[in-house]
């Protein structure tokens, strides 16, 4: 079995923000095509076009409707992926020591080498946040993109997680939430960022920021506007118009 530092150098992880997120799926295609192309085994594919097409993806959308206590109905958009965990049981769960976290920066990785398939792990968390490759037989997840912030051949720009990058929504967010005075601590704490399903005591890193009240349209009809008269006397062609059809 793997152990768990007793503490990491730095915590990073990613915010997302559930109000701004607008399900456009554009972060888990990024994800695929980066994921595939470097870091470890490709990300696979079975019968993708298909009557039963499978993949393994290290980052989803989910949508749910939610019915807040007053006003009308929402659509969450609901992104999930690993959220490297301080107390990280896919890791501490491992036969083998493939899954571990790194004490410089406390992401939770898997040598893949050394994995042997079992779906302990996957099992162990959660979240549902680590899927089996079928044609490597090897377990998969988020890696923070650890091949693209920390390669210097980049842009400065590009050294983040391919899915902050690509986001064109401003919804996802990166950096170090143990340093509370970094950009995404603060936006935590001003925002009340919240951490997913804290009853289970795995205290994730990364945060999710919670939608913000919407606008209530409390006595006024959402045609109004559209059966507002354009002008109470119309002249011109439209007023001679309107007065040869009242005649009829």
């Amino acid at each position: 079995m793997t152990t768990l530092p007793d503490q990491t150098d730095r915590k990073l992880g990613l915010v997302i923000d559930l109000d701004t997120c607008v399900g456009c799926h554009a972060c888990v295609i990024s994800c695929k095509g980066w994921n595939t192309e470097n870091y470890g085994a490709p990300l696979s594919d079975q019968d993708a076009y298909g009557g039963d097409p499978a993949g393994t993806f290290l980052n989803r959308v989910h949508s749910y409707e939610i019915q807040p206590d007053e006003g009308t109905a929402q659509l969450v958009h609901f992104p999930k992926s690993c959220l490297h965990c301080e107390d990280a049981p896919c890791v501490t769960v491992c036969p083998t020591g493939a899954s571990y976290k790194r004490v410089e920066d406390g992401i939770v990785l898997v040598n893949e080498s050394d994995c042997i398939g079992c779906g302990l792990c996957a099992w162990s968390c959660p979240y549902g946040a680590r899927e089996l490759d079928r044609a490597e037989g090897v377990m998969k997840k988020c890696t923070l993109c650890v091949d693209r912030i920390y390669n210097e051949n980049l842009p400065e720009e590009d050294q983040i997680p391919s899915c902050v990058r690509t986001c064109p929504a401003g919804a996802r967010h990166f950096g170090d939430l143990g340093d509370s005075d970094s950009a995404v601590s603060q936006l935590v704490t001003e925002r009340g960022g919240m951490d997913l399903m804290p009853e289970q005591g795995t205290k994730p890193v990364n945060k999710y920021l919670p939608p913000r009240p919407k606008d209530q349209m409390q006595d006024a009809d959402s045609l109004a506007p559209l059966l507002t008269p354009v002008a109470e006397n119309p002249t011109g062609f439209l007023g001679w118009l309107d007065r040869s059809l009242g005649k009829l």
